[in-house]
């Protein structure tokens, strides 16, 4: 076997009967023995454990589902662990009950490659209805209504429709009277606010007037109140209704003065002490 160079190459198959050398042999993946071309596969060399890597799959009648028998196991054992455990008889109608179209005297089933969903009503249809006329689409759906109350707090002070007696339209009414309530009560304690600070600009605009001091332009004396200046005036400087002027006049800017006194103080600060025109 083999040649002088390489006395390992090649090998004889397994069959008695054959014994052929062969120098790209095959080897059996259950009985792992040597084979040649000719009695490569189970059937030729009899392999007693051409089962062993045989997959074998019963359906299930009761739920449709796949029961793979084990080799080395009887199948009697695996069927009954099988329906103890994972059948399930409701999902028979689920596996054999094909979709079809909805549309009304359509028959086509719904399969991988025939099935076309809307984009407004998100319903399946077959390739024949997948247009909107043809399956009478409805349209997409319409935005639901933002709560009636959110008008009220943009300014909007119309009423909210009455919706139907529910538990979710009696909540929003009753959300809508305290928010309602708490704007009333806000805007009466903002006017009262209002009318409070005009009140108290006005009393202490008067307060101010009164506490101002009047005085006197001929003597200078301070009176709190314009009465009492009048009355002052009338009584000491008017004679006969007459203003009684001054008698003193100063030669230099001719202002007149009462006091002789005053008018010497008067040339003395103001002409440094010349009296000459």
């Amino acid at each position: 076997m083999g040649t002088p160079a390489f006395p390992n190459l090649g090998k004889h198959c397994s069959v008695e009967d054959c014994r052929l050398i062969d120098f790209l042999p095959f080897t059996c993946d259950c009985c792992h023995k040597v084979f040649c071309l000719e009695h490569r596969s189970y059937n030729r060399h009899d392999c007693p454990t051409a089962n062993k890597n045989n997959v074998t799959v019963v359906i299930c009648p009761l739920c449709v589902k796949g029961v793979r028998l084990i080799p080395d196991e009887d199948p009697n054992i695996t069927w009954g662990s099988h329906v103890n455990t994972e059948c399930d008889p409701s999902n028979y109608e689920k596996a054999t009950k094909k979709k079809k179209c909805p549309v009304p005297r359509c028959r086509e089933l719904l399969t991988f490659s025939n099935t076309i969903k809307c984009r407004d009503c998100t319903v399946d249809h077959c390739l024949k209805h997948r247009f909107g006329p043809d399956h009478s689409c409805p349209g997409p759906k319409k935005p639901e209504a933002a709560f009636p109350f959110m008008n009220f707090l943009n300014g909007n002070k119309e009423e909210p429709k009455k919706a139907q007696s529910t538990s979710s339209s009696r909540w929003t009414t009753s959300l809508f009277k305290v928010v309602s309530s708490v704007k009333e009560k806000l805007s009466s304690e903002f006017s009262q606010t209002q009318q409070t600070g005009q009140s108290s600009r006005i009393t202490s605009h008067s307060a101010n007037t009164s506490s101002q001091v009047e005085q006197c332009p001929q003597c200078h004396l301070r009176f709190s109140t314009v009465k009492a200046l009048i009355d002052h005036v009338q009584k000491i400087h008017e004679k006969n209704g007459v203003m009684n002027l001054a008698v003193d006049v100063c030669p230099r800017c001719s202002k007149g003065f009462r006091d002789p006194v005053a008018l010497v103080e008067h040339v003395e600060r103001e002409h440094k002490g010349t009296s000459k025109a």
